[in-house]
C-alpha cells in the first residue's frame, strides 16, 4: 500500500500561541459577523508579524457575483496591498473561521504565508486536513503552519444559524 504525499505535519504551536489564537479567532469571529446578507458568514484576518492586522476579509460571492470573492482571498488581496513585501506575506498569520478549501489553500501556499490558524473544520471541501491537505502536500514549495479546530464550535455555530435560516 502507498502511503499518501504528505509532509510529516509541523511540530504543534507553543501553548502560547494556541492562547493567542484563540484570541484572534473571537476577531475573525466578529468580522464573519459583517458578512453581506445572503453569503455565509466566513470571516477572515491576517496579520504581519507585529501582530497588526493587515487584511480582513469575508465571503462575498453572493454580493460580488464572483466565485472567487472568498473571506481568506478577500483577507490576502488586503494584506499584499498593506504589507512591506507586497504579496510575498512571508511571517504573515491568516486566522479564519473555516478550513479553507482548495482555491484557498492554494492562495495560501502561493502567498507564503507563515501560518493558518482556523476554527470550524469542513468534512465536505476542507483542504488543510478534512479531505485534502494542499498546504502540507510534499509536491507545493511552500508548507505553512497550521492549527485547526480554534474556537471550532462557536465558529460551526456562525454557519448552522445561517443555514437554518435559509430552510
Amino acid at each position: 500500500m502507498d502511503t499518501p504525499a504528505f509532509r510529516r505535519p509541523p511540530a504543534l504551536p507553543r501553548p502560547a500561541f494556541q492562547v493567542q489564537a484563540a484570541q484572534l479567532m473571537h476577531e475573525a469571529i466578529a468580522v464573519a459577523r459583517t458578512t453581506p446578507t445572503g453569503d455565509i458568514p466566513v470571516g477572515a484576518i491576517v496579520l504581519n508579524p507585529a501582530g497588526e492586522i493587515i487584511g480582513t476579509g469575508t465571503n462575498r460571492r453572493e454580493t460580488d457575483n464572483d466565485p472567487t470573492a472568498h473571506a481568506e482571498i478577500m483577507a490576502i488581496r488586503e494584506a499584499a496591498c498593506n504589507h512591506n513585501d507586497g504579496w510575498r506575506l512571508t511571517d504573515c498569520t491568516l486566522v479564519v473561521t473555516l478550513e479553507p478549501c482548495t482555491m484557498c489553500a492554494g492562495a495560501i501556499v502561493g502567498s507564503r504565508l507563515k501560518r493558518l490558524v482556523f476554527g470550524a473544520f469542513e468534512p465536505k471541501t476542507g483542504a488543510c486536513g478534512s479531505v485534502f491537505d494542499v498546504v502540507r502536500d510534499r509536491q507545493v514549495l511552500h508548507s505553512p503552519e497550521v492549527l485547526g479546530g480554534v474556537l471550532a464550535d462557536e465558529c460551526a455555530a456562525l454557519l448552522a444559524d445561517f443555514f437554518t435560516g435559509l430552510r
